[in-house]
């Protein structure tokens, strides 16, 4: 399969779907992908749903880190959980890319370091294994750097893979679990009796169901929105590249805040610019302007706005927000999100990288691609039932941190549903957070 995965990719899983499941399970990203290959393991039948390509849109176009630093706290220990899951699921399928060389986060600042002991503290007393580099360790470990930064964090397990690669291998794997995916096949509306989930209407047919789990990353809160369910989800737009192959300055995973960096199997970096993205302004954002104003303050200056959505998108000024299960929906006439790069940000990643690594030099771009993250303003995601319809689960807003956690979070999901025991504390990706009055403290960012 060629990156980026695109509506003209090979269909690996055309269908039709079984006209009955126990779940069915909306979008082919990592989240959806896991939550299927778990549900599959506990012996439920169930049916993904992807509306394009298996792992056709950020599952595919992120940055590849699958860390545990600098994670909200409450995600923390359901990345460590996923981390062993990667290993695992690595042993059965080493085609996954998967390796541990840490991640390093430089500071320019005492004040940054200040930051990065706060977090450490914590992390530390949760079973974490990092821990502060002084200037002088930091130059030791990267030797080829100029000297810029006045120190680092550093959690030696934390890994990477190959996104577009290993997302399609786990949907391999739950197949061969037993699960069912069927790609061009969007979901357009839930089937409900008294209130409750009976089935989905998808565009090759009904499919009865008692539940089903919505991941669709950038497009849950348009599927939501349709059937009654509000959640305050925006879509930002994220710009990476791969290099050339380069001369090795480090292995694994480094990000400043200016750059983020994985060093690559085939001999290059993959780079993208740290916390800068684009947004394109559409009714959603006025819609849930109340919800965004702190992390809006924290992080404006990074955040390039524009004043129109490409058409199709899902928070277009033009996108329909109501149709019917018979009707063509906005998700068939987008198969798969492929927005346009920001090449002047990526300028400036490659401008940073020479700066960095002078004896390596600015580094020509082999790709260069992005994607629409899912974000949710306190940047944690939604993972919870929806008390109001019986049988719906929300599983979104993953705000750009999904590929490394998905396969935790997929396991979380899917005990969810099956009733199991879940492990962890889920009250912070509460669903009634938006509406019981609560403060939204937002995470990190990184």
């Amino acid at each position: 399969m060629t990156f980026p995965i695109h509506d003209g990719s090979p269909v690996c899983w055309p269908g039709p779907p079984p006209a009955q499941a126990d779940v069915v399970v909306l979008g082919g990203g990592v989240v959806g992908v896991m939550t299927a290959w778990h549900l599959a393991e506990r012996g439920l039948s169930v049916v993904l749903c992807e509306k394009g390509r298996v792992a056709g849109e950020q599952s595919s176009r992120n940055w590849g880190w699958i860390r545990q630093q600098g994670r909200d706290f409450a995600e923390l220990p359901i990345m460590m959980e996923s981390l062993a899951l990667w290993k695992a699921m690595a042993a059965e399928m080493p085609g996954l890319g998967f390796a541990q060389h840490g991640t390093m986060y430089l500071a320019r600042s005492q004040d940054e370091m200040l930051g990065f002991e706060a977090w450490m503290v914590q992390a530390r007393g949760m079973g974490l294994d990092v821990r502060l580099q002084s200037q002088a360790q930091v130059y030791g470990r990267y030797d080829r750097a100029s000297v810029q930064w006045v120190g680092g964090l550093f959690t030696e397990s934390d890994g990477q893979a190959e996104p577009w690669v290993a997302v399609p291998l786990l949907a391999a794997g739950a197949v061969r679990r037993g699960a069912v995916i069927v790609e061009d096949c969007a979901v357009r509306r839930l089937d409900l009796a008294g209130g409750r989930v009976v089935g989905v209407a998808t565009e090759q047919g009904r499919i009865a169901c008692d539940q089903v789990v919505v991941a669709g990353g950038a497009w849950s809160s348009l599927f939501l929105r349709a059937e009654g369910v509000h959640i305050p989800q925006l879509s930002v737009l994220a710009t990476v590249a791969r290099t050339e192959p380069l001369a090795q300055a480090f292995e694994g995973c480094l990000a400043d805040d200016r750059v983020g960096i994985r060093r690559r199997a085939d001999g290059g970096y993959t780079i993208a610019p740290g916390g800068r993205h684009d947004y394109f302004v559409g009714p959603d954002a006025f819609r849930n302007m109340g919800p965004y104003l702190p992390v809006l303050k924290r992080d404006y200056r990074s955040t390039r706005f524009r004043a129109r959505s490409p058409s199709g998108y899902p928070d277009a000024w033009g996108t329909p927000r109501h149709w019917g299960p018979d009707e063509v929906s906005p998700f068939e006439r987008m198969r798969i999100l492929n927005p346009a790069p920001n090449l002047g940000f990526l300028g400036g990643v490659q401008d940073v990288f020479g700066q960095s690594f002078p004896d390596l030099g600015r580094p020509a771009i082999r790709t260069a691609w992005a994607g629409m993250i899912d974000m949710i303003p306190d940047i944690v995601p939604v993972i919870d039932r929806v008390a109001a319809v019986p049988g719906l689960v929300i599983a979104t807003g993953m705000c750009g941190h999904g590929f490394g956690i998905g396969p935790g979070v997929g396991r979380v999901v899917a005990d969810l549903v099956a009733g199991k025991d879940i492990g962890h504390d889920l009250t912070r990706f509460r669903l009634s957070r938006f509406s019981d009055g609560s403060a939204l403290v937002p995470g990190p960012t990184l």
